[in-house]
C-alpha cells in the first residue's frame, strides 16, 4: 500500500498545503518588515496618536479588563508571575511586554502563547491604511510601539481573554499603554534610568511613572526610596486611588537562596504564606513575586476573580523569564543578566553573591545612554577579566568606551564587537569551577543567550 492510500493526502494536495504555509510565511515577513521600518519615527512621546488610531479601529481598549505594569526594573518578572498564577487559575490572560528576545511575537501573548503570524498580518492590514490616512491628513505617523500597542489591544479584544496584563514601554503618562483604565496600576520601582526622557532626579521620573495612576483604580507600588513614594502617594491621593506599599502593607521574608530557586514567607494583604517557592533568583525577584501576589490577592478580593491560594504557590513556582539571571550551565557556570542599568546593575552584583565559583568572567554591552561609568563601578570588581561587546542597536555610541572604564579598574579586558564571538570566547577562557555572566543591554542578550545555548549544546 502506498503512502497515497495510506495518508489520503494526495501529492497535489500537499503542493498546495506547502504554498498556503509559505504565503503565511511571507505575508507575516512583510507585516514584520513593515513593523520594524516603523523605528525610524523613533520614540516620539504623548497619546494623541494613538488615541485616534484606536478609536478608528473601534476603541478595542475600552472591551478590556487592564492591570497596567510600570516601573524602572522589574516590570517583566512581575507581569510573568502574575500571568503564572491567574493562568494557574483557569483565566485566559493576555500579555504585552517589550521588548522581545529571539521572535518579535513573544511582546504579545495569550497565556504563554505567541500571537499567531497570520494574526499580525490580518491586524497589519487592518491598521496601515488607518497610518496612511492619519499622516494625510497632518497627524504625526505613529511609531513602531504606538503600533504594536494597537496590534496588541485589538488582538486581545478580538480574542476575549479574561485579563490583560499591559506592560509600560517607558515612562508611565507619557507611554503609549496610557490609554487604558486598568483595575490596578503597578509601579515597581523607579530608579534613574532614560533620564533623557523622564527627569534627571528619583522625584521627576516618579511623576512621570505617576501618571498610570487612575481614578478608580487600586495602585500597588514596591518603590522604596522615600522622595519616589512621596510622589505616589500624592498622585494616589489626588485621584482617590488606595495605595498599596509592597514592604509596608505586604512583607516578606526569605528562608534560604539557591542556584536554581529560593524559598520565601509572606504576610500578604489577605494572608500569610509560607515557604513560597521561585525559580527566580535574586532577592529583587522576592519584591516582585510579592508584588504579583498583592495583584493578585487584590484581583480576587476586590475584584471577585476566582483565586486560591494553591493558584499563588504553583504559579510562582513554574515561573520563569528567559534573560533575567538565567542560570544556563552549571559546570561551568553560565549567568545571563539583562542588568542594563544602574538598579539592575545593583541587583545583579547582590545575587552574584549566592553563585559559588572561582573565577568569574564578564562579557558587558551596554548602549551608550546608560550610565555606564556607575554599571562599571559596580560590577567590574567583581570579575577577574571582562570582556566587552556591542548592542545590536543605533544607541550603541561608542561602545567601545567600557574598555577604556574597565581597563581604568585594572582588570584584564579584551573588545570583541559581535556579541556571538564575544561569549564564545569568554566560555573558551572558563574551567569547570569559573563562571561567565553575560549582562548589559536586553539588545545583546538574545544574541547572546542564542550564541550560548548553541556552545553549550555541542557540548
Amino acid at each position: 500500500m502506498g503512502n497515497k492510500e495510506m495518508t489520503g493526502i494526495t501529492e497535489h494536495e500537499l503542493k498546495g498545503e506547502r504554498q498556503e504555509v509559505s504565503s503565511v510565511e511571507q505575508q507575516y515577513q512583510e507585516a514584520k518588515d513593515y513593523l520594524v521600518s516603523l523605528t525610524k519615527f523613533g520614540m516620539n512621546f504623548g497619546l494623541d496618536r494613538i488615541e485616534e488610531l484606536l478609536k478608528r479601529v473601534g476603541n478595542p481598549e475600552e472591551r478590556l479588563r487592564v492591570v497596567h505594569i510600570g516601573g524602572t526594573n522589574g516590570k517583566g518578572s512581575t507581569t510573568m508571575m502574575t500571568a503564572e498564577i491567574l493562568e494557574d487559575a483557569g483565566y485566559r490572560v493576555g500579555v504585552f511586554t517589550s521588548p522581545h528576545l529571539h521572535d518579535y511575537r513573544e511582546r504579545i501573548t495569550i497565556n504563554g502563547e505567541m500571537i499567531p503570524k497570520g494574526e499580525v498580518t490580518r491586524l497589519i492590514q487592518i491598521l496601515r491604511p488607518h497610518l496612511e490616512e492619519l499622516v494625510q491628513k497632518g497627524v504625526e505617523h505613529p511609531t513602531e510601539f504606538e503600533v504594536n500597542t494597537a496590534m496588541a489591544l485589538m488582538y486581545f479584544a478580538d480574542q476575549k481573554v479574561d485579563l490583560v496584563l499591559l506592560e509600560v514601554g517607558l515612562g508611565g503618562a507619557i507611554d503609549s499603554t496610557n490609554v487604558v483604565k486598568p483595575l490596578i496600576s503597578v509601579i515597581t520601582n523607579v530608579g534613574m534610568d532614560h533620564m533623557d526622557y523622564l527627569g534627571e532626579t528619583y522625584e521627576e521620573i516618579a511623576g512621570v511613572k505617576a501618571g498610570i495612576i487612575k481614578a478608580g483604580a487600586i495602585t500597588v507600588t514596591a518603590a522604596d526610596r522615600p522622595e519616589v513614594l512621596n510622589v505616589i502617594r500624592k498622585k494616589a491621593q489626588e485621584m482617590n486611588s488606595p495605595l498599596w506599599v509592597v514592604g509596608d502593607d505586604v512583607r516578606w521574608e526569605i528562608r534560604w537562596s539557591g542556584e536554581l530557586e529560593q524559598e520565601f514567607d509572606l504576610a500578604g494583604l489577605r494572608g500569610a504564606y509560607n515557604k513560597l517557592r521561585l525559580r527566580l533568583v535574586g532577592e529583587h525577584q522576592v519584591v516582585n513575586a510579592a508584588t504579583a501576589v498583592t495583584v493578585c490577592e487584590l484581583l480576587k478580593f476586590e475584584y471577585g476573580m476566582n483565586l486560591e491560594r494553591r493558584n499563588i504557590y504553583e504559579g510562582l513556582r513554574k515561573a520563569v523569564w528567559p534573560g533575567r539571571l538565567e542560570l544556563l550551565s552549571l559546570k561551568p557556570k553560565v549567568l545571563i543578566d539583562g542588568a542594563h542599568n544602574v538598579d539592575g546593575a545593583h541587583a545583579l552584583a547582590k545575587a552574584l553573591n549566592i553563585f559559588q565559583r572561582q573565577r568569574l568572567v564578564l562579557c558587558l554591552g551596554m548602549l551608550g545612554d546608560k550610565e555606564r561609568e556607575k554599571v562599571v563601578d559596580i560590577l567590574v570588581p567583581l570579575a577577574d577579566e571582562v570582556i566587552i561587546t556591542k548592542p545590536n542597536s543605533p544607541r550603541s555610541g561608542n561602545w567601545e568606551y567600557l574598555h577604556e572604564l574597565v581597563k581604568e579598574k585594572g582588570k584584564p579586558v579584551l573588545t570583541i564587537e559581535e556579541p556571538r564571538l564575544a561569549v564564545e570566547e569568554a566560555f573558551r577562557r572558563l574551567d569547570k569551577e569559573d563562571m561567565l555572566c553575560v549582562t548589559g543591554s536586553l539588545y545583546m542578550i538574545a544574541e547572546a543567550r542564542q550564541a550560548l545555548l548553541d556552545v553549550l549544546r555541542k557540548g
